[in-house]
């Protein structure tokens, strides 16, 4: 398990967060290849090794280490969202933001990866409002800022992340790179 807590499981009336468990597997794959379809029809080719079967962040094995948070409602406890929530960087984050092995060890950020939201709910805010909640409704022991990627082409997920207040680092290997230094409370 990661060092995370939880201090605030309300996101907005009516949505919860959770840690993830692995009885929610099923649910927030079915979520996250749902997302990447939406992708796809839209033409982009973020998250395309998805749609052949490569899982390049290994699902099972963040749920096992406590590192994916999903958002329920409270009414009928449906799948809003989810976001994995990685404490340690994985291959992938080393090789974009150029860390040593030095550097896997953990150091003072969180990677964010697969946040996705329910495409029914999407449109009404509530991807910044998840983004909010990240950023206030969790502590991350020994860590001081959130980084994370998406394809360089994604103009409208690169813009989406600076109104979030996310800093652009640069473009590695067609990826754009952004970080957010979190406030201490």
């Amino acid at each position: 398990m990661t060092s995370m807590t939880i201090v605030e499981s309300s996101v907005k009336p009516g949505l919860m967060a959770f840690q993830a468990s692995t009885e929610d597997q099923a649910e927030v794959q079915e979520l996250i290849l749902k997302t990447a379809r939406w992708l796809h029809s839209k033409g982009s080719t973020q998250w395309g090794n998805l749609l052949k079967g490569k899982d390049d962040h290994n699902l099972g094995g963040t749920i096992e280490r406590g590192e994916v948070i999903i958002f329920r409602t409270s009414e009928d406890h449906a799948l809003a969202g989810a976001v994995i929530l990685q404490q340690q960087p994985s291959a992938w984050d080393r090789k974009l933001w150029g860390l040593d092995d030095a550097d896997s060890e953990g150091g003072t950020s969180v990677y964010l990866h697969r946040l996705v939201v329910d495409r029914d709910r999407a449109g009404k805010g509530l991807g910044h409002e998840l983004m909010q909640w990240i950023e206030q409704g969790i502590r991350f022991a020994g860590k001081d800022r959130i980084r994370l990627d998406c394809i360089a082409g994604n103009d409208k997920l690169s813009q989406f992340y600076r109104q979030c207040g996310y800093t652009y680092m640069g473009e590695t290997e067609g990826f754009n790179i952004f970080e957010k230094m979190l406030i201490e409370m």
